[in-house]
């Protein structure tokens, strides 16, 4: 009884991987001659191929632009003047250069085939975490978007907090509002970004360095849709 069930067992299996075999097979066939017919393609049309290429990897292209100020005046002008000629925000960084010293260093970049004027920024610098939260919210409240920040020594402003925000000029204005948060504990930090979690904000940028006032800080920004 044992051998005749071995028996069928195995014609089974031999049966099955015929079948398989088959399918494979069948399907190597089919890929076989997907091939040939992509390979006359190119043949008969080489430009067609040539074009497909192009096109997907022609969205790919950047130009960027490094911008660097001990001045954060001055930053907010470059900026505009980088985005009347289409460049747009990608990151922020302050801290000490080789050759400038302190500065406040931005990247931006464009697609070269689309030089237009789509974007405004709004730069803001304080040392004072409470004139901050009161700039956020006149900038959220012009439809700015928060895009990064950072803490960065200043040549005349000391050691301050930089926040840069950005408005679509192309897109319905959405107003916004801000809560800047600040302490020294960290453990504090997450109580209040859970209390503001539970009122619906969202978490949008850090920054850990000394402010003049408070020293030593966590600084976080949140935001949520404004209240109709």
């Amino acid at each position: 009884m044992l051998v005749r069930m071995s028996l069928v067992v195995l014609c089974s299996t031999v049966t099955a991987y015929g079948q398989a075999g088959a399918s494979r097979g069948d399907s190597g066939e089919r890929t076989g001659s997907k091939r040939i017919a992509i390979i006359e393609l190119a043949r008969s049309s080489p430009s067609v191929v040539a074009d497909s290429h192009l096109s997907a990897h022609s969205g790919e292209q950047r130009e960027f632009r490094l911008l660097a100020t001990n001045k954060t005046s001055t930053m907010q002008k470059e900026m505009n003047d980088a985005a009347d000629s289409g460049f747009h925000f990608e990151g922020t960084m302050g801290g000490e250069t080789s050759f400038g010293g302190s500065e406040v260093v931005v990247i931006m970049s464009r697609d070269p085939s689309i030089p237009k004027k789509r974007y405004e920024y709004k730069l803001l610098a304080t040392s004072k975490t409470s004139t901050m939260q009161k700039e956020l919210q006149e900038a959220g409240n012009a439809g700015f978007e928060f895009k990064g920040q950072s803490v960065y020594s200043s040549t005349f402003g000391g050691k301050e907090v930089v926040v840069i925000l950005e408005r679509d000029t192309e897109a319905k204005s959405s107003q916004w509002e801000y809560k800047l948060l600040a302490t020294k504990k960290t453990s504090t930090m997450q109580k209040e970004l859970n209390e503001a979690g539970s009122e619906g904000f969202t978490f949008v940028g850090v920054t850990v360095g000394d402010t003049l006032i408070g020293g030593r800080e966590v600084v976080s920004i949140l935001r949520r849709p404004a209240l109709k």
